[in-house]
């Protein structure tokens, strides 16, 4: 079976991030596609009631060491944001208005806009630090600011939103292989394994 993988993230989760850095690797070996798929957690916590892990007591400090021990065992670049967790809203929808014109270009932009926050520390909730990214990758920037402001794209990305919650998603990185749902990076093995052998 080479249905493709579903990979849904937030811009500001750091587990995104990582998950982002490793799964079309893993699926490309066994000769997988993935569709990714950029949403809100703050649409999703308004469902399950959820707020920021980093806002919890006791269990924010262990997520913010965890964030780090998790980015050096899977040898992934990662410096935490002097701000964070931030709004991505314009990076979502630069995504969505990418992926409608070039899908390998809103790839790459979804790469280059993770690693400009948890490796460069730029602020990617301004949606003009959005425009210069998609920029550096040969965008137009007066026709990608104009998107950003529009009512499609709005719903574009709540419609995004409300799929994944109909799906199950209650967080990121959220992956579903084969309508088997596997939730956080540490369930990188298990993909791994899940791919291996057609389910377990």
């Amino acid at each position: 079976m080479n249905t493709p993988i579903d990979f849904y993230f937030d811009f500001t989760s750091p587990y995104g991030y990582l998950m982002s850095e490793k799964i079309d690797d893993l699926a490309a070996r066994f000769e997988r596609k993935v569709r990714w798929h950029p949403i809100l957690l703050g649409v999703v916590f308004k469902v399950t009631g959820s707020h920021p892990p980093v806002t919890t007591p006791l269990k924010g400090p262990y997520i913010l060491r965890d964030f780090q021990r998790s980015a050096r065992f899977l040898g992934v670049p990662f410096r935490h944001p002097d701000c964070f967790p931030i709004p991505t809203q314009s990076a979502c929808r630069a995504y969505y208005w990418l992926h409608e014109r070039d899908c390998a270009l809103s790839r790459r932009f979804a790469h280059a806009a993770y690693r400009a926050l948890f490796v460069e520390g730029r602020d990617i909730s301004a949606p003009e630090t959005v425009v210069e990214i998609a920029a550096e990758l040969g965008v137009t920037p007066v026709e990608l600011t104009s998107a950003l402001a529009s009512t499609e794209l709005r719903e574009r990305l709540q419609a995004a939103c409300n799929q994944a919650i109909e799906r199950g998603v209650f967080g990121s990185p959220f992956v579903i292989i084969d309508d088997e749902p596997f939730f956080g990076v540490d369930r990188l093995p298990q993909i791994e394994q899940w791919l291996t052998t057609g389910g377990f």
